[in-house]
C-alpha cells in the first residue's frame, strides 16, 4: 500500500512540475512586450531621425513621423497595456500605458499645432511654449518612472532614465533654439532605442523557448 501511494504522490508531483513548466512557457509567449516593444522601438527610430535633421529642416519634416507615432507606436503601446491587464501584468501595464499616453499626445501635438487646433500656434511664441509645456510636464513624468523602476531589473531603469536625459536635450534645445542640443536629443533617443532593441529581443526569444538575457541587478531590493 506504501509503495502504491509513493508511486501516485511522485506521478503527481511529475504532473504539477509539467503542469507548471508548460504555464511558465505560455506566459513567456503571452508576453505583451512581444508587441509594446517592437512599437516603441520603431516610433523611437522616427523620433530620433528627426531630432538629428533626417528629415530635414522644413515645417514639414514631421510629416512622415506623425502617423508612425499614431498609427503604430500610440496604438501599439495601447493594445500592449490592454495585454498586460488581460494577464494581470500591472507593473507592465502601467508602464506601456504610460508611453502610449506619450506618443499619442506627442502625435497630436504635432498635428493639432500644425492645423491650430489648440490656438494661433502662429501668435509670437505659442508654438514654443506650447512644446516646452509638453516636454517639462512629460520629462517629470518620466523622472517619476525612473524612480518608481527602481525595484525593476537595471535595464529598465536605465532605458527610462535615457528617455529622461532626451527629453531635457529636446526641452533645452527647443527653449534655446539649438539644433546641437536637438541633435543631442536624437543621439539619447537612439540610445534608449537600442535597449529597447534588446529587451524586444529578450522578449521574442523567452516566446521562441530560449534563455532569458540578462537584463542587471535592480538598483533598489536587488
Amino acid at each position: 500500500m506504501t509503495t502504491v501511494d509513493e508511486t501516485t504522490g511522485a506521478h503527481a508531483a511529475d504532473t504539477r512540475a509539467a503542469d507548471a513548466a508548460a504555464a511558465e512557457t505560455a506566459a513567456a509567449g503571452a508576453n505583451p512586450a512581444l508587441i509594446g516593444v517592437p512599437t516603441f522601438v520603431i516610433g523611437s527610430v522616427a523620433l530620433g531621425l528627426y531630432l538629428i535633421g533626417f528629415t530635414g529642416s522644413s515645417a514639414n519634416a514631421a510629416i512622415g513621423m506623425v502617423p508612425i507615432l499614431l498609427v503604430c507606436t500610440g496604438l501599439g503601446q495601447t493594445i500592449a497595456a490592454l495585454w498586460a491587464i488581460r494577464v494581470g501584468a500591472g507593473a507592465v501595464a502601467a508602464i506601456f500605458g504610460i508611453f502610449a499616453g506619450f506618443w499619442l499626445s506627442f502625435g497630436t501635438l504635432v498635428v493639432g499645432l500644425g492645423h491650430n487646433w489648440f490656438g494661433d500656434a502662429a501668435a509670437d511664441g505659442a508654438a514654443v511654449a506650447a512644446q516646452e509645456t509638453f516636454l517639462l510636464t512629460w520629462l517629470i513624468g518620466v523622472v517619476v518612472l525612473t524612480v518608481a523602476s527602481l525595484r525593476l531589473p537595471a535595464a529598465f531603469t536605465v532605458l527610462f532614465a535615457l528617455i529622461a536625459v532626451a527629453l531635457l536635450l529636446v526641452l533645452l534645445g527647443t527653449s534655446t533654439g539649438s539644433t546641437g542640443l536637438l541633435f543631442g536629443g536624437g543621439i539619447a533617443v537612439f540610445a534608449f532605442t537600442l535597449i529597447g532593441v534588446y529587451l524586444f529581443l529578450d522578449a521574442m526569444g523567452q516566446a521562441t523557448g530560449a534563455k532569458a538575457l540578462p537584463m542587471g541587478r535592480p538598483l533598489v531590493g536587488g
